[in-house]
């Protein structure tokens, strides 16, 4: 514009950009890596186990653990209506916490319902095991009490990778062998995770249900959890899951000769079955 001898103020260039589409933006999150090369294959495995397990009224499951929060007066994303702002602090200390909390979750697919055990330690393998029994001792049990066999849809990193030695080792020892049950696990390939059901059937509706909030305890976390609904009907169950669960444990190889695992013959990397020590001439 000065170029030509025009001379505006601001409020003009604005209205003038806003005439021609401008406005002020973000950046999005919305272009791809690499594709892994198996990543299709893979999804169309996890989808025909999904329908053979809801076919035969199996329970299928998707779990994750969701972002750890600091527990007290910290900001939360988001905004609620208030007539004032909710005050704060003002920096993230983890000193200035009451404590930490682990929302690791489990989505059951088929009777659309959540259950979230909020850990104080750390997310290892034998929290998410531990979680998992105690959730297939109540709910899971009284759901589905003719189940003989249970599918796990899960991430390709974490505390229950594919990679994971120990999670295996305790899905073996502390979940298969205790309960009889033949566990087939499939994972969703690296970088795909937000195609895994608990991301936006369960954590989403978490994240909007606290968005604005600040967690100032234990049981504030576990409110937002158990308030959380949907209009399709989603329910959701919290439970505090106290005790240490400390990393850098490491797993043997004679303790990995006690898994007893059956690979399947799709990508095998990502889909095992965990069958109980104990079970003989399991198909």
């Amino acid at each position: 514009m000065r170029k030509a001898g025009i001379t505006v103020c601001p409020k003009t260039v604005g209205r003038l950009l806003k005439g021609l589409k401008f406005s002020l933006r973000v950046n999005h999150k919305k272009v791809a890596g690499n594709a892994n090369p198996f990543r299709n294959q893979q999804f169309e495995h996890i989808n025909r186990t999904r329908k053979r397990f809801e076919r035969q009224g199996w329970p299928a499951i998707s779990i994750d653990t969701k972002k750890r929060e600091l527990v007290g007066r910290f900001k939360n994303a988001g905004a609620t209506w208030e007539r004032t702002p909710v005050l704060v602090k003002d920096h993230d200390f983890r000193t200035d916490a009451k404590g930490i909390a682990i929302p690791w979750g489990l989505y059951d697919t088929q009777a659309n319902r959540g259950q979230v055990f909020v850990g104080t330690s750390h997310d290892t393998p034998a929290f998410s095991v531990t979680a998992l029994a105690r959730w297939w001792s109540g709910a899971g049990r009284r759901r589905y009490s003719e189940a003989v066999r249970l599918l796990i849809l899960a991430d390709c990193g974490g505390s229950n990778g594919a990679r994971t030695r120990l999670w295996k080792y305790e899905l073996q020892t502390r979940f298969c062998d205790r309960f009889g049950l033949t566990v087939t696990v499939c994972h969703y390939p690296p970088g795909t995770s937000k195609w895994n059901p608990i991301e936006h059937r369960l954590f989403s509706e978490i994240s909007k249900n606290w968005a604005g909030q600040p967690i100032e305890s234990y049981e504030t976390i576990l409110n937002f959890l158990r308030t959380t609904k949907t209009a399709a009907g989603l329910g959701v169950n919290a439970t505090l899951l106290g005790g240490d669960y400390p990393t850098g444990i490491k797993v043997s190889q004679a303790q990995m000769n006690r898994v007893n695992m059956r690979q399947h013959k799709v990508l095998p990397m990502w889909n095992y079955t965990r069958v109980p020590t104990s079970a003989e001439n399991v198909n």
